[in-house]
């Protein structure tokens, strides 16, 4: 009998490099060989100085940009080979992303906003208010989804943003400074949050931050710098106050 094996990495990089600016032109590589890994149910976080590298490298594997060379596998499927209808399919399926600055529409109640990744896949719409409601009970928001967002707090926009993140099941979760433009105890509830659904329902998170109380609450941190990756800190079995203290002594040293 053939034995199945069971594919552990969510998110597979090998030897990614960006490039900008055209041949016999000044050039500037933003990304020098990248390679690393994401488990299944892994949070990992992404630390570097601005210039580092670590936008661009996020906007790649989200499927905002390609690379000039390399791969990215995510879920199995390579999205380097994929063509622009079907990047974006792809995007709407099995991508997650929260953005520092919410990215929600004005226009919409935050229902809407959460429902518009499976409006866009033509879900049904009492699969649509199920999927919904759920999420939104899930992240205790559900008494604001008929407001709008000008109605609510950050904190409460940045839980309407990561529902929507989320209402689709994604493969992975993406946060670009998930915790930028909130206040101190906002930013705890969401990392609170984002640890809840990592370890409880075993969502795969990899957040680019430059904050080092966010990252405390990743397994793994990768450094990145002048575009590759350098060291790798592990949480293992320390506290999330040791580790803090471990990713700040780190960040002096660079």
């Amino acid at each position: 009998m053939k034995k199945v094996t069971i594919m552990n990495a969510i998110l597979k990089v090998n030897q990614l490099t960006k490039t900008y600016g055209k041949k016999g032109e000044k050039q500037y590589q933003a990304l020098k060989g990248i390679n690393f890994e994401l488990n299944r149910g892994e949070f990992v976080g992404i630390m570097g100085a601005s210039g580092s590298g670590k936008t661009t490298l996020l906007n790649i594997l989200s499927t905002l940009d390609k690379p000039t060379s390399g791969n990215v596998v995510i879920n199995g499927k390579d999205i380097t080979t994929l063509k622009k209808n079907q990047m974006a399919d792809f995007r709407g399926k099995e991508i997650g992303f929260i953005f520092q600055d919410f990215n929600l529409l004005d226009n919409l109640t935050n229902r809407e906003n959460i429902a518009l990744p499976l409006s866009l896949q033509n879900v049904k719409a009492r699969e649509i208010n199920n999927q919904v409601e759920s999420i939104a009970s899930r992240l205790n928001i559900a008494q604001i989804l008929d407001k709008y967002p000008a109605e609510v707090s950050g904190g409460q926009k940045q839980r309407v943003a990561s529902a929507r993140a989320l209402v689709h099941n994604p493969s992975i979760l993406f946060g670009d400074e998930p915790t930028g433009a909130l206040d101190s105890k906002s930013a705890t509830e969401l990392l609170n949050t984002m640890d809840d659904l990592n370890k409880n329902d075993q969502v795969s998170i990899l957040m680019v931050t430059h904050d080092p109380y966010s990252a405390s609450y990743a397994q793994r941190i990768l450094f990145i710098k002048d575009g590759k990756i350098g060291k790798e800190l592990k949480k293992d079995d320390k506290s999330r106050e040791e580790f803090y203290q471990e990713i700040i002594a780190e960040l002096g040293r660079r």
